[in-house]
């Protein structure tokens, strides 16, 4: 009805407990990928993201534009639409607000005092409220939400198939006959292989993919994050197989980690989206988990358009 809402700065609740979040990771507070946790600090990031869109007028992942304000590449950042509109003072002052937002370091970020202190002195035009601006009666009644997407049309893969109907076998059986096909040369050793480390990684690797073969999803899990814990190999397999082992065993947070990592390791990957559309929809998130069903069948169909 227009009334302006607290927003969430692109998070979204992914747990029954509401103190886990997902969002997309190229925007993701740096502490949420190691913790799965939002602070106060975090929201702070967000914000500065929101800055950002509203300052350039497109997505910029946060790392790229903290180059761009270093190199004093204002102009460049800024959105063309509003030329003419601010000063080279008022500019200034924002970029350097989302700067400080996003800053790596949780404790460098600005206390949300400061970032009202800043903004203040900027506003200049007075507050005109949201149902004046969208041209909606105060009082109107709230109009039906629009319907959530829907899967693809189109004949779904054997994944997709299995995602949509939450077939959790099936997807371990295309897990297990993929193996690591779709790793994409991480699995290119050095010398370093000949370490003792490297062995002990590999065959925790090794253990993790025989339990994970046998169905026995503790014991994987257990393999699994001895690998990823060493982090001398990242593995976007060994994320989405452990992310599987977690709904297997009724953990529907730790999966959507898992699955937002190897999305992380491997940005297009459609396996990463489809682990997280079934961990989505574990956690009764059914909208998202369309959302995300529909973006992993559309990269899965782009990734076979460009082997032919």
């Amino acid at each position: 009805n227009g009334d302006p809402r607290l927003s969430c700065f692109g998070l979204m609740k992914n747990s029954r407990d509401g103190k886990s979040y997902s969002t997309n990771l190229a925007y993701t507070p740096p502490e949420y990928l190691r913790t799965g946790r939002v602070t106060p600090e975090s929201v702070i990031f967000s914000f500065g993201t929101v800055l950002l869109d509203l300052l350039s007028g497109k997505r910029i992942p946060p790392s790229h534009a903290l180059d761009m304000m270093r190199g004093n590449n204002i102009q460049m950042l800024m959105d063309s639409h509003l030329e003419g509109n601010y000063s080279t003072e008022e500019a200034t002052a924002l970029v350097d607000l989302a700067s400080q937002c996003l800053q790596y370091e949780a404790r460098d970020r600005p206390h949300t005092k400061k970032l009202v202190t800043i903004l203040e002195p900027l506003q200049t035009k007075l507050e005109v409220p949201s149902y004046e601006m969208l041209g909606i009666p105060k009082h109107e009644e709230e109009v039906a939400p629009p319907p959530a997407p829907q899967p693809p049309q189109h004949p779904l893969s054997p994944m997709a198939e299995a995602c949509s109907r939450m077939d959790l076998t099936a997807i371990q059986q295309i897990l297990v006959s993929t193996h690591y096909r779709d790793d994409a040369g991480s699995n290119e050793l050095s010398f370093q292989e000949w370490t003792q480390q490297m062995r002990d990684m590999l065959e925790a690797r090794k253990r993790g993919d025989l339990a994970f073969r046998d169905k026995d999803f503790k014991t994987a899990i257990e393999c699994y994050t001895q690998f990823v814990d060493v982090g001398t190999m990242v593995s976007p397999t060994v994320y989405a197989r452990r992310s599987l082992c977690h709904l297997m065993c009724d953990q529907p947070d730790a999966a959507l980690r898992d699955a937002m990592q190897a999305q992380c390791v491997c940005p297009d990957w459609p396996t990463a989206f489809y682990m997280q559309a079934v961990a989505l929809s574990k956690l009764d998130m059914q909208s998202d988990a369309k959302d995300m069903l529909s973006e992993a069948s559309q990269l899965e169909e782009k990734k076979q358009k460009n082997s032919r």
